[in-house]
C-alpha cells in the first residue's frame, strides 16, 4: 500500500509529462517503463559490483562495461540536463535496443524502445521525481507501478487494458494458485492477473518458495502471458519485474489466429479478461479453435482456447460477456453443453453493471478441469 505522499509524487511525474507535451497515457507509461528499466539495471549492477568486491572476482557478465558507466542511472542523473538528455537519447536508448539479444523477457521487449521525451528540462524533472520515489523495496516498486497503471485506466479509452484489482483478487482467491502451478493469461495486457497470482503465491506459500528449484520455477517457468500489443508487453513485463518475478514468459502472440497445438494442455491455471471485439473472419482464426466450436464470436473462441490450453484437471477463472450464457446460436449452445457436460463448471458469478470496463460487460465464469478426474 502506497502512502498519500507517494501518490502525490507519482501524480507529479504524470503531470510533468502532460505539461511537457506528452498527453497520450500509454506513451507516458511507456517512457516511464524505459526509465524504470534502466534504473533497475543500475540497481542490479550495483549488486553485482558489491559481490565482485566482496569475493575479489570480477563479474563475468556485467550489464555495463567500463566504457558504459555514463549510461548508469546513478551517473547520468547528476549531470547537467542538456548533457543528460544527450546521454539518454544517444547512449541509453540505443543500449536498450541492443539488449534485445539477451535471453531475458525484458530485454527482448526493450529492443524497439523509442525515446520520445521532447526536451532536456522534462527529462531532468522526470528523472529527479522517479529517483525521489524511494522504490528500494519490491512491494513498493510494484505498488507504485500499479498506481501508474491505474492512472491509465482513469484516462478514458485506455481503461480497457486494466481489470479492476478487486475483481482480479476475487478470481485469484477462487482458484487458489499453488507454487507448482503453470499459470497463463492468453490476453495479458499489463499482466495484472499474473502479478496478483505471484503476490498470492508469495503470501500463502512462503516456505515452499525457499527451495532453489521451486524459486527457479517461480521466476522463470510459472507465469505465461500473451498479447499482440508490443507496448502492453513492455508494460506487463516491467510490472512483473517490479513485483519480484525475474524472468516470466511474456511474449507476442495472436492467441486466436495462431494454432495452440504447441501450447495444448500445458497450463494448470488460466486467469483472463480477454478483449471481446465482436467477430473475426474464419480465415483469420486458428483451425484448431474452429474444430472445438465453429464460430466467429471472439468470446466463444477465447473460451475454446482456454479449454485447449488447460491440462487435464486444470482450472480457470475468466471474465465473459452475458452472451455466453444467453446466446441462442448453435455455437453458444454447443459451448455451454461442453462446459456443463464435459468440464466441471463450478460457478457463475454475476457482476454488477459497471464492474468491468465497457469492452467487457457481463459475467465472471469459472470453467474448471479438462475432465472430471482430479478436479479441485
Amino acid at each position: 500500500m502506497i502512502t498519500g505522499e507517494v501518490k502525490s509524487k507519482v501524480g507529479r511525474v504524470w503531470d510533468a509529462f502532460w505539461s511537457g507535451g506528452i498527453s497520450n497515457p500509454l506513451e507516458v507509461m511507456e517512457q516511464i517503463t524505459y526509465l524504470l528499466f534502466i534504473k533497475r539495471l543500475d540497481e542490479l549492477q550495483t549488486v553485482k559490483d558489491r559481490r565482485a568486491n566482496a569475493t575479489g572476482t570480477p563479474d563475468p557478465d556485467p550489464f555495463f562495461d567500463a566504457d558504459q558507466q555514463d549510461l548508469r542511472w546513478q551517473n547520468f542523473k547528476v549531470r547537467d540536463p542538456a548533457i543528460m538528455y544527450g546521454i539518454v537519447a544517444e547512449g541509453v536508448f540505443p543500449y536498450l535496443r541492443r539488449m534485445g539479444g539477451d535471453d531475458s523477457t525484458y530485454s527482448h521487449h526493450m529492443k524497439d524502445a523509442r525515446f520520445t521525451i521532447p526536451n532536456a528540462n522534462l527529462l531532468a524533472k522526470v528523472v529527479d521525481l522517479l529517483d525521489d520515489l524511494g522504490m528500494d523495496k519490491s512491494d513498493t516498486k510494484g505498488d507504485i507501478y500499479e498506481y501508474l497503471l491505474a492512472k491509465i485506466a482513469s484516462a478514458g479509452q485506455n481503461g480497457q487494458f486494466r481489470t479492476p484489482r478487486h475483481i482480479i483478487d476475487l478470481m485469484v482467491e477462487m482458484t487458489q494458485p499453488g507454487p507448482g502451478d503453470e499459470v497463463c493469461d492468453p490476453a495479458c495486457g499489463t499482466a495484472g492477473f499474473l502479478v496478483q497470482t505471484s503476490s498470492y503465491v508469495k503470501r500463502t506459500h512462503k516456505e515452499a518458495l525457499l527451495g532453489a528449484e521451486q524459486r527457479k520455477h517461480f521466476n522463470e517457468s510459472m507465469f505465461h502471458g500473451f498479447d499482440f500489443d508490443s507496448t502492453m508487453l513492455r508494460i506487463g513485463s516491467m510490472n512483473m519485474l517490479l513485483h519480484g518475478v525475474e524472468n516470466p514468459d511474456i511474449r507476442w502472440r495472436d492467441s486466436l489466429a495462431e494454432s495452440a497445438a504447441g501450447e495444448a494442455e500445458k497450463y494448470s491455471l488460466i486467469l483472463a479478461n480477454p478483449p471481446f471485439a465482436g467477430s473475426l473472419d474464419y480465415e483469420s482464426t486458428a483451425k484448431d479453435l474452429q474444430s472445438i466450436v465453429k464460430t466467429k464470436k471472439t468470446e466463444l473462441l477465447f473460451l475454446a482456447l482456454f479449454l485447449r490450453l488447460l491440462k487435464p484437471g486444470g482450472r480457470a477463472a475468466v471474465i465473459v460477456p452475458d452472451g455466453v450464457l444467453f446466446g441462442s446460436t448453435k455455437a453458444h449452445k454447443e459451448l455451454r453443453r461442453m462446459l456443463v457436460e464435459e468440464q466441471q463448471l463450478q460457478a457463475v458469478v454475476k457482476l454488477p453493471s459497471g464492474s468491468i470496463p465497457p469492452r467487457n460487460p457481463g459475467r465472471l465464469g469459472t470453467p474448471r478441469c479438462r475432465d472430471r478426474q482430479g478436479c479441485v
